[in-house]
């Protein structure tokens, strides 16, 4: 359930002198966490899927790593100093573009094993990397402060006792894995973090449980209780991880010496040696690139770049052991990052924190599409203006929930906190849940006029027989209005909106409905 009091970073740093603190203990690699225990709620975890979480650290630019030709001109107007040259360009459908140091993902969509999905985000975003970071593992409304995560929700459900008595006969493995020093927040429960933080599989450590006499009745002999307890489960996860790592192989050679691979690699050697994790959660840092993202006499390379090239490489290098370890259907990978990047590029060679951004998911299940718009680009746009959303990011999880980790609807809705309807990522006849009446795969009309205006604008759109959400949205993301958020049924409709009292400049209308996103620019004169 929903963390009713409000904590912002500071106040949740206060807390962590008191036994039920949500800040990590480090044991040999195992941070570990403490919080009240959520409700008892069932939850289907039968099937082999396992989800691959890549976290881009500091907001990707999303407008220099996809192309859209139709676009290119205006784009280049607004970042002449960075933007890549048309020719060096890597073509994926004639007019959708990636950048040229992403050819390891080229060979990904040539397989039909990548999806791309356009613009994503959420409604008000904020453009704080620790408040926005927290939005995306929390899976929270953007003015809500939530404690736990999506995926902790998600293992509470049928598991909320842990970690007591935890690993057990049936659940002898952990339920998630970060590679690397921190556990995930996305994994964080409400009684405690699902993920083990681990950096070599191989080695992951043990610590000795403390031996005080008798421990005492009191709010320290709870905590130390909570400690010993805890070392005895990680050192039982220990032995599980180290015999996966032993058993397990790696078969491809495209593997490279950067950190984002060595961590890919790990991940496929723990899945090929037996470990039933569901969850595995790595990380790439260095994408806020304020300045010098680019070589100015070579705008193809620098930073940027080479963090594009280093995600792409990995992603190639472990989707090609997956195939040839035989364990690739049961796998499917996905990148987030924070918050794109504002449309204006700075005078520094770099970009400033926007909003939407591109997500990318891979794996034999993953539906070999460009799903979305092509980001408008305007030549007057302002500095503070950033990529608009189309797609929620809760519209993807909701549909990873169901649709591939095995909850229903109505479960989903209880992780996520609302109803978020599913979108067709998935091929069918996969491993994937869904089908095909799980989802409107059809385009939505949706017109608004006239467009430059100055004192009122109408809505076209045919219904859907689903409840349909209109948001009208300012240049940098925040909520102006909420239109409409009620059920159209399938005929055509309008609905007039007054706009006098708007302070002229750039809007969006936001159209949801079952399965499908637009989003529409409008100039208020």
């Amino acid at each position: 359930m929903k963390n009713q009091k409000k904590l912002n970073r500071r106040d949740f740093i206060k807390l962590s002198s008191i036994a039920s603190a949500s800040l990590p203990i480090a044991l040999s690699g195992f941070p570990v966490f403490a919080k009240e225990k959520p409700s008892n709620y069932q939850f289907t975890e039968n099937n082999e899927n396992v989800l691959v979480l890549i976290q881009l650290q500091g907001g990707n630019d999303g407008l220099n790593t996809i192309f859209d030709l139709n676009e290119y001109a205006n784009l280049q107007s607004v970042r002449s100093n960075i933007i890549v040259p048309e020719n060096e360009l890597i073509s994926l459908n004639g007019s959708t573009f990636i950048h040229p140091s992403m050819m390891g993902m080229k060979n990904i969509w040539d397989q039909e094993k990548l999806g791309i999905i356009q613009n994503v985000g959420y409604p008000d975003q904020n453009r704080s990397h620790f408040r926005s970071t927290d939005i995306w593992n929390s899976a929270s409304d953007a003015n809500e402060f939530v404690a736990s995560g999506w995926l902790g929700r998600y293992f509470d459900m049928n598991h909320s006792s842990f970690p007591s008595n935890y690993p057990d006969a049936a659940n002898p493995d952990p339920f998630a894995i970060t590679i690397g020093k921190v556990v995930s927040e996305t994994c964080q429960g409400v009684n405690a973090n699902f993920s083990l933080a681990i950096e070599d599989p191989e080695n992951p450590g043990t610590a000795l449980v403390s031996n005080t006499g008798t421990i005492p009745g009191n709010c320290y002999g709870d905590a130390l209780n909570f400690v010993n307890e805890t070392i005895e489960q990680t050192n039982a996860y220990a032995e599980v991880i180290e015999n996966a790592a032993t058993s397990g192989a790696n078969k491809s050679n495209k593997y490279t010496d950067s950190e984002l691979s060595e961590k890919l690699k790990q991940v496929a050697k723990l899945i090929s040696g037996g470990l039933q994790t569901k969850v595995y959660v790595v990380q790439i840092g260095g994408f806020d690139n304020h300045d010098n993202q680019v070589v100015e006499s070579d705008t193809k390379t620098g930073k940027h770049a080479s963090l594009l090239e280093e995600l792409s490489e990995a992603m190639d290098a472990f989707q090609d052991d997956l195939a040839l370890l035989n364990i690739d259907q049961k796998v499917l990978g996905m990148t987030y990052s924070e918050f794109g990047r504002r449309i204006r590029s700075n005078a520094g060679l770099g970009t400033d924190h926007g909003s939407a951004a591109p997500l990318f998911l891979f794996g034999n299940c993953a539906k070999n599409q460009i799903l979305g718009d092509a980001p408008e680009i305007d030549t007057q746009v302002d500095d503070q203006e950033g990529v608009q959303m189309q797609y929620d990011f809760r519209n993807i999880y909701s549909t990873i929930l169901t649709g591939w980790l095995g909850a229903t609807k109505q479960e989903s809705e209880t992780v996520l906190f609302n109803n978020f309807e599913s979108l067709p990522i998935f091929k069918l006849n996969c491993n994937a849940t869904l089908t095909s009446d799980d989802i409107n795969t059809n385009e939505p009309t949706f017109k608004i006029y006239p467009n430059p205006t100055t004192d009122f604008i109408v809505l076209n759109f045919t219904g859907s027989n689903a409840i349909t959400k209109i948001t009208l949205y300012n240049s940098i993301g925040a909520v102006v209005k909420m239109v409409a958020n009620t059920l159209f049924d399938s005929s055509e409709h309008s609905i007039k909106i007054d706009v006098q009292s708007l302070p002229k400049g750039n809007y969006f209308i936001h159209y949801q409905t079952k399965g499908s996103s637009k989003t529409k620019k409008l100039l208020k004169y």
